[in-house]
């Protein structure tokens, strides 16, 4: 890049960023499901839970346990508490 080129970007927050390109609530959504897939995967590593053991818990399928674990599929809140009291453990939901 050349010293002239200039940064439209440079001072504003990641936010503005993706506000202005329009994805702000899309990022938002996926950083939320990753970090509790995340949690969800440590804890089921953490208790020797395969994929298979957590859809018998769940009673459901693998494809559907597939799909809770991959942030970039949609799942429902139900899916989530299903997933919780299949480890064990409570699903805490906030506002930031």
């Amino acid at each position: 890049m050349g010293k002239n080129k200039r940064h439209n970007y440079i001072g504003s927050s990641l936010d503005e960023f993706l506000k202005e390109e329009g994805i702000l609530e899309h990022c938002e959504g996926v950083g939320a499901k990753y970090a509790f897939t995340m949690q969800l995967k440590d804890e089921m590593e953490k208790q020797a839970i395969s994929k298979e053991e957590l859809a018998d818990r769940m009673h459901t399928s693998r494809s559907a346990v597939d799909r809770i674990l991959d942030p970039n599929k949609p799942s429902t809140l139900r899916s989530f508490y299903k997933a919780a009291i299949a480890i064990g453990r409570p699903l805490k939901i906030s506002l930031g």
